[in-house]
């Protein structure tokens, strides 16, 4: 995919929407190590080409224009922390290994250990692929390395792989299929990395985990003859991009029956669970005014500032009559002008954040109701922009019980789950509205304040436990997605379950 010159996005845990220069911190610790499969050299820089369309909008009859911009890409946070850090599992302890704690509940004990087999024997493997990932963290669109590495490890292993898919550079999907028919299982891989602070939410993991669950699946397939498919994708730019939006939107997704994929946070040693998140929209507001002679001929201007300071003022007082679990935050921002000058310009950002995406859109009308008054209050004009929203994660509670059922009965987790509404957002969530779909959170051991989105919790995300952590959360998955595959009667309550949360909006 053809990319224009190098709009860059802004640092931090929501990595912006909007253009924003980006220019690498000397201190990102990071190794070019080599490829598992490939020779190729690692990128040389942190650096992010994206595909920012910005047009320009006509003004409405108040002076304020707004349109939806599919084509900008928005930030998220996919940080999936616990409410509570003093329960977390601290880095410095020891817990027992994960361990095979027996067959009851388990679905086909006998393709559990073909999935347990496999994941074994690849674990050392798997290791230096997520370290590889992870020692060179690249940013949104950009994850170059990643997409050479996972794709050509997934030909090496069986899998008819598609690079640069649906026209975007860094996504890849990787396929197999045994027999005629058969359902066809999504798992997701994510590869990007964060700017400035590399791979602070553990996606060096998310990306190995799909790729032992896609291979696990494949060896159950082929040893226990049963007809199917298992479709990897590579999903770039989860944070800030929408990759998997825009990969829904263009049929990445249409013939799979269920997707899957897990996401690493601290909590409770041994722990994993089924949450949900909030849906998230980002706006760009920009006031035009006139500049002027502060002190010469102040009359002759328009501020723009002031209709930005107007409109965060709004926001901050209409917060206190939106709901605890709504979320509104963003920030000014402007041209670099003289005190002395009337700024003809200034321009914000925000996101809003609200639990469901009927309740989303209804925070959006009334924080877009506080751009218009700012325009008109102080005649600038203003132009409005919105970004896709990232929905809410509906997870499949069909597919979320039996996860969760087999975990806490194979693969070591502790029976304690997470049931908390998550205050981060993620593009998975456009995901799970489309097709029946899990996320589970699984913990990994973090300092204390070291979640997601910290330099610690990248360090974190490179440790042996937290490894291990991933892989025993992957054999779970894997044997959940192979009952889909294997078990019509399953399949049926997976849809029934699908079809019955879009009529819950309380969702």
């Amino acid at each position: 995919m053809s990319t224009p010159e190098a709009p860059h996005m802004q640092a931090g845990c929501l990595g912006g929407i909007f253009k924003t220069r980006f220019r690498r911190s000397s201190n990102l610790k990071g190794h070019n190590t080599p490829l598992v499969t490939s020779d190729n050299p690692a990128p040389s820089a942190l650096r992010r080409d994206e595909l920012a369309h910005r047009s320009s909008a006509s003004p409405g009859p108040s002076g304020v224009s707004g349109e939806h911009k599919p084509n900008i890409y928005y930030g998220t946070c996919c940080d999936f922390s616990g409410k509570d850090y003093t329960t977390n599992w601290p880095i410095w302890e020891d817990p027992p290994p994960y361990s095979n704690t027996g067959s009851s509940g388990i679905f086909r004990a006998e393709v559990m250990r073909t999935i347990e087999y496999v994941l074994d024997q690849l674990d050392p493997t798997l290791r230096k692929l997520s370290l590889q990932i992870h020692d060179n963290p690249e940013i949104m669109f950009q994850e170059k390395f990643a997409h050479d590495t996972l794709s050509q490890f997934m030909e090496s292993h069986g899998f008819s792989v598609t690079r640069h898919y649906l026209g975007m550079d860094t996504a890849w999907r990787a396929e197999f299929a045994h027999g005629k028919g058969g359902r066809v299982l999504g798992v997701n891989s994510e590869m990007d990395a964060l700017p400035m602070i590399g791979h602070a939410c553990g996606h060096n993991l998310i990306a190995i985990s799909g790729v032992g669950v896609a291979i696990a699946v494949k060896a159950a397939l082929e040893t226990h003859n049963v007809p199917g498919k298992v479709v990897l994708l590579g999903t770039p730019a989860e944070e800030g991009g929408g990759g998997k939006v825009i990969l829904l939107e263009r049929g990445g997704y249409t013939d799979m029956d269920v997707c899957v994929m897990c996401h690493p946070a601290p909590g409770i040693a041994h722990s994993a669970g089924i949450s949900t998140s909030l849906a998230m929209q980002a706006m760009e507001v920009e006031f035009f005014g006139q500049s002027a002679h502060a002190a010469a001929a102040p009359w002759e201007g328009t501020n723009a500032l002031d209709a930005a300071f107007l409109a965060y003022s709004s926001i901050a007082v209409l917060r206190q009559q939106i709901k605890p679990d709504h979320r509104v935050h963003g920030v000014i921002k402007g041209h670099n002008g003289a005190a002395n000058v009337i700024p003809d310009y200034a321009k914000m950002r925000w996101y809003v954040r609200a639990p469901t995406r009927e309740q989303l859109f209804s925070l959006r009308d009334r924080v877009q109701a506080c751009f218009k008054a700012a325009a008109m209050a102080t005649s600038c004009r203003a132009n409005i922009e919105f970004g896709l929203p990232y929905l809410e994660l509906r997870q499949n509670s069909v597919l979320g019980a039996e996860f969760i059922r087999t975990a806490n009965n194979h693969c070591g987790i502790v029976s304690e789950v997470w049931e908390f509404a998550s205050a981060a957002s993620t593009d998975f969530g456009n995901v799970t509205y489309e097709l029946p779909s899990i996320h589970p959170i699984f913990a990994i051991p973090t300092q204390p304040h070291g979640g997601n989105h910290s330099p610690a919790f990248a360090e974190s995300a490179r440790s042996t436990e937290a490894h291990k952590a991933c892989m025993a959360i992957s054999k779970g998955l894997a044997l959940t997605g192979f009952r889909v595959i294997n078990d019509d009667d399953f399949f049926r309550k997976v849809r029934d379950a699908f079809e019955l949360s879009k009529t819950d909006k309380t969702h």
